[in-house]
This record gives C-alpha cells, sequence and structure tokens, in this order.
C-alpha cells in the first residue's frame, strides 16, 4: 500500500483540517498516511479516529513559519515537520510528501534531502488552471523568477510526461506563454527557447498567449517562475471576482428559479473554479514525489492532494522523467 508522509503542521488551517483530510483521504484512496508533526496536537485532532489503522503519527517537534527564510529555517530546524516528512521519503519510508506550508520551506527541503534529477537544472511547479476544456498544467508557477532557455526546455519535458502520466492525455499540447503567436514574438528568453522546444521530441505546437489558455489551447503552458506566478495570482483573483460577481446577478432571479436551483448553479460554477478540486502542484525535477498545496487548503483540497500525490507514485512519474531526460540527452543539469 502507498505511503503518504503529510505535514501535518504546515498551513493556515493546521493541523485541525490536515487531520481531517488525511482521514477522508486515507478512507476514500486507500493509503497509509504518516501524519508529520507535533504527536500531542495531532491525537487531540484524531480524537481517537485513525481512519481503521491507516492514519499513524511521526512527530516533529518543529515547524517552519510562513515568514521564515526557508533555507535558513530548514538548516536550523532539522526537527520540523517538513524535513521530517521529506526526510521519510528519502528513506523510503514514505512514498511521496505532502504539505501546504511554506512553499519555500518545502521545496528547499525538497532539493537538499530528495536532490535533482540528473540532467534538470530547476525543479518547477506545475499548477492546474481550469480552462474550456478540462484543466491546464502551468509551468513554472513560481519556484523560478529568472530563467535560461535550457529550462523551459526541461520545464516542457517534464509538463508533458505530467500531462500524460497523471492528466491522461495522450500526446499533450505544449506551448510557450507569450505576448504573440508568431515565432518572432517575445524577449530573449522566449526566442530562444522557442528553438530548443522545437528541437524536443514533444507536441509542441508554439506560442500560446495568455488570453488562449483559459480556451484550452494546449495541455501545457511553459514559462518563467515569474510569468507563471502572476499568470496563477491574476486567475485566483479573477475567479473570486467572477463568483462573487455571479452571485450578486444570479441573486437577483432568486424569486423567478428558486434558492435551491441557484445553489446548484453556484455549486458547479464554484467547483469547477476552486482550487480545492485539484489538489496538490508537484514539484516536478526532484528525485522524489513532492506535493504542494495551496497555504489556505481545507479538508478537501488536503484529500486531493494525496490523491495527486498517489496517482504520481503509481504512475512512476519521477521515473518517467528520468528516462525521458536520459533520451533528451540532458544528462548534466547546470545552473
Amino acid at each position: 500500500m502507498i505511503k503518504i508522509a503529510l505535514d501535518a503542521m504546515g498551513g493556515d488551517y493546521a493541523p485541525a483540517e490536515i487531520v481531517r483530510g488525511a482521514r477522508e483521504a486515507a478512507r476514500e484512496l486507500e493509503v497509509q498516511i504518516m501524519l508529520v508533526g507535533h504527536r500531542e496536537k495531532i491525537q487531540q485532532e484524531l480524537a481517537g479516529d485513525n481512519a481503521g489503522g491507516l492514519l499513524s503519527i511521526v512527530h516533529a517537534s518543529e515547524v517552519v513559519g510562513m515568514d521564515e527564510h526557508p533555507v535558513s529555517a530548514i538548516r536550523k530546524k532539522r526537527d520540523s515537520s517538513i524535513v521530517v516528512a521529506t526526510q521519510l521519503v528519502k528513506d523510503g519510508a514514505a512514498d511521496a510528501v505532502v504539505s501546504a506550508g511554506s512553499t519555500g520551506a518545502q521545496m528547499a527541503s525538497s532539493l537538499f534531502i530528495l536532490g535533482r534529477i540528473a540532467g534538470v537544472d530547476r525543479p518547477a511547479i506545475s499548477t492546474l488552471l481550469p480552462t474550456a476544456n478540462g484543466v491546464v498544467a502551468l509551468l513554472d508557477a513560481g519556484a523560478n523568477v529568472d530563467c535560461r532557455p535550457q529550462h523551459l526546455q526541461q520545464f516542457a519535458v517534464m509538463g508533458s510526461l505530467y500531462a500524460e502520466k497523471i492528466l491522461g492525455l495522450a500526446n499533450p499540447k505544449v506551448g510557450l506563454v507569450n505576448i504573440g503567436a508568431e515565432e518572432t514574438k517575445g524577449n530573449e528568453l522566449t526566442l530562444a527557447a522557442y528553438n530548443l522546444l522545437q528541437e524536443t521530441n514533444i507536441n509542441f505546437i508554439g506560442n500560446v498567449e495568455g488570453r488562449d489558455l483559459f480556451f484550452g489551447a494546449v495541455s501545457v503552458a511553459v514559462c518563467d517562475g515569474f510569468v507563471g506566478n502572476v499568470i496563477l495570482k491574476s486567475a485566483e483573483g479573477l475567479a473570486m471576482y467572477i463568483l462573487g460577481m455571479f452571485k450578486q446577478e444570479l441573486g437577483k432571479l432568486e424569486d423567478i428559479l428558486g434558492r435551491e436551483k441557484i445553489m446548484h448553479i453556484l455549486g458547479g460554477f464554484q467547483r469547477r473554479m476552486d482550487y480545492a478540486e485539484y489538489g496538490g502542484a508537484p514539484l516536478l525535477g526532484v528525485d522524489g514525489v513532492s506535493v504542494i498545496c495551496h497555504g489556505s487548503s481545507r479538508a478537501r483540497a488536503i484529500k486531493n492532494a494525496v490523491r495527486v500525490a498517489k496517482e504520481a507514485v503509481e504512475q512512476q512519474l519521477v521515473r518517467a522523467i528520468k528516462v525521458s531526460l536520459e533520451k533528451e540527452n540532458f544528462k548534466e543539469g547546470k545552473y
């Protein structure tokens, strides 16, 4: 049975929502979950319910705060929940690590403890965004604000494999986020990256503009972490604005449609826009499965993040990335 190390102390609603999400995930997904963190606090939330023996506790006495410098924190706090959880994967005691805590701390611990896959210069965060045709995997979503062309090439290969293995898409379309569709458009980074992507053994369809992402033009959108994070945060803000506006307008029709019908329509709309439906974002390029959750994740988001981690393990995503990078001859990654 697959074993997941879950950082029980990471996130805005830890440990209560983390434990609740773990309980739901253990029962629905049939995985063993090791809740890593302060034993007494976790036990209080479990209240004797360990999901039929699928939940266990691994004590960690420290927590990395959101405001702490990631690298310094994980070096000083060797008994922090994220470090202990990541070490469980390194030691083979767990198959994946999941956390809603500090993204920087999880990235740093994954890099220092799990290490990079050979041929990967910079691991990338792959986030799913809703589109008219399903979802698009956007990477990098914030791990690397400054990139070189070969980094985007590596992101494209890893993103293509993620879409194939986890999203179940055959020969997924990969696009390079740019200010125009023409191959002559863009800055020095995108112009050089375009040429590299053309030489790569993936289904690269060329440049894609930001507005086209949400219409399903591609299954994988590649960009540097600065652009990717701006897209992600803009999409989150726009979704909240549209949902609020949608509620106001539908409220005017309550007398005609009825409250039950209104709530049904709103529920379906909100599910399509809600990050919790998509779970966590895998950190692609590290030598192990590491899934990053939104800091405000509640139980449903945690459960779905565990699902993403389980699927990555089942589909041997890390091994697939290693094999693909070897075929592309990315043998030595260099910063």
